[in-house]
């Protein structure tokens, strides 16, 4: 077992806090005031970090050793029969586990095994901070299960089958612990993808998208210029994210972040830093400069009073509203390559405050471990379908960054715009939300091209691997969103937990 290690999580102090505590202490984050203009440019602070805050995994073995009976039925089906066996079954799942939290590509830590033989046992261990319960059910009654598997929890059933001893719950978990032996689902909080039998890879990816859906919720994010959404549909899309996913938003005025400008501008230290920081971006093996350096230039003085903005709200999200008009005149540039660059660096930055699509980001990046993006769909056709913004990661895959072309923005013609070009055969996955948070679309696709139409600057055409009218038909909301990876499973998996419907189109 492990927790996760320093390079890959700067948030596991926090996961002693339970599922519960975390999202009744981030969710009270929406009521937040503005953020002040309190930073000063002139000191350089300890930089907030990304945060990816460990999921916590409770396994436990759920037996009981029966006594012969003469001339009786005596023991139920399973093959723990003796605590012999109990004992080498034990060790069976450490080893296990240990393997699997060695697979594991996310911040995962797995506590030490538990037993639990009667419910009040499994009372003792739902009191711990664990978010995850994964029960092994070797056999034992119903009561201890449903004990263990609150309904604050996100419970998870292992079974066996040919992995080691059958379990006696491989033949009843369906029909008395999800159906309680009618023929209507009665288990709070738990489905049939909740039962794995066998397969501890079929547990992780479940883990990953849990990981995923714990970092998603209550997460902090600094608004510039406030919270909105896209269309009439989305008038209502900062208060469903603050209701559905628990979102702290803070917002940061345009005024304010014009007077931070102004301080930045007249710290010639900070100046000096942030071009010599421009310079060596743009000599950058794949990197071609082709708008004016000044507008690069003031970019990345941008950028760093995001951090700022980042530092102050102890958050690793920002978003902008307005950024097609009102942001430019106040930094004479755009936000596109300052989002940009901070999406390479490990945090989440998006354009537009849309926060019909902005909950999908935060979930994608947890889920894959990478940089998202935040993108304008077109009309599929023919298999497939182009996908376009004015701002994209370099670091698509978290680690490389792909070539790119430094414009302006498109609409604008003005200030420093970046020209991703995405890596063609990379499959990718494209989700799709809904305005009202009821039904989300999502699919995989193939990148096939890298177009240079008359559109946003970061373009991609990707193949659609599925039904393309069962997608032009389900589709919603506005803005898309997209990562290098196949993510499907674990997204429709994170989802179902919040009550929100899920179609892949790629099933």
């Amino acid at each position: 077992m492990r927790c996760c290690s320093a390079q890959s999580c700067s948030g596991c102090p926090a996961a002693g806090v339970n599922r519960r505590q975390f999202l009744t202490g981030m969710g009270a984050l929406a009521a937040a005031p503005a953020l002040r203009g309190r930073a000063n440019p002139q000191k350089e602070p300890g930089r907030q970090a990304p945060i990816r805050t460990a999921l916590k995994v409770q396994p436990v073995l759920v037996y009981s050793i029966s006594e012969r009976r003469e001339a009786r039925s005596w023991r139920p089906w399973g093959g723990l029969l003796t605590e012999q066996d109990a004992a080498q079954e034990k060790e069976r799942i450490g080893r296990e586990l240990a393997e699997m939290a060695r697979a594991a590509d996310f911040p995962l830590q797995v506590l030490p095994l538990a037993t639990a033989k009667d419910p009040d046992q499994a009372a003792a261990i739902t009191k711990g901070s664990h978010d995850v319960p994964l029960m092994y059910a070797a056999s034992g009654g119903g009561k201890i299960l449903e004990v263990l598997a609150a309904p604050e929890k996100w419970g998870l059933m292992f079974v066996r089958h040919r992995s080691g001893p059958v379990y006696l719950w491989y033949e009843i978990a369906h029909p008395r612990f999800l159906r309680k032996t009618v023929d209507e689902y009665g288990q709070p909080g738990m489905t049939v993808e909740d039962v794995v039998v066998d397969s501890h890879a079929e547990v992780l990816w479940r883990l990953r998208g849990l990981y995923g859906l714990k970092n998603a919720l209550g997460k902090r994010i600094v608004a510039v210029g406030g919270p909105s959404g896209w269309g009439a549909g989305g008038k209502q899309a900062p208060e469903r994210a603050r209701q559905v996913w628990k979102l702290g938003i803070q917002t940061v005025t345009y005024p304010d972040l014009g007077e931070r400008i102004q301080r930045a501008r007249q710290n010639d230290a900070l100046v000096k830093r942030c071009h010599a920081e421009a310079e060596k971006y743009l000599k950058q093996k794949g990197v071609s400069l082709e708008t004016s350096k000044q507008f690069v230039l003031n970019a990345f003085v941008l950028t760093e009073i995001f951090r700022d903005l980042l530092d102050e709200a102890r958050t690793d999200a920002i978003t902008v509203n307005q950024c097609m008009g009102t942001i430019m005149p106040i930094s004479e540039t755009t936000a596109c390559l300052p989002l940009s660059i901070l999406n390479d660096e490990g945090y989440m930055a998006f354009c537009e405050s849309d926060f019909v699509v902005i909950p999908s980001g935060i979930l994608l990046h947890y889920i894959s471990g990478k940089p998202v993006f935040l993108n304008d769909p077109t009309y599929p056709h023919d298999g497939a379908v182009t996908l376009a913004h004015c701002t994209a990661p370099r670091k698509m895959d978290g680690r490389q960054p792909e070539p790119v072309r430094i414009l302006t923005h498109f609409e604008s013609d003005y200030g420093a715009a970046p020209k991703v070009e995405m890596r063609k055969g990379q499959r990718v996955t494209n989700l799709v939300p809904d305005f009202a948070v009821r039904k989300w679309a999502g699919f995989e696709g193939e990148i096939v091209d890298n177009p240079f139409l008359h559109i946003c600057r970061s373009q991609i055409d990707v193949t659609i691997k599925g039904n393309t009218n069962k997608l032009l038909e389900e589709m919603r909301g506005f803005h898309w969103m997209t990562c290098y990876g196949s993510y499907l499973r674990e997204t429709g998996y994170a989802l179902k937990k919040l009550g929100v419907d899920w179609l892949n189109v790629s099933a």
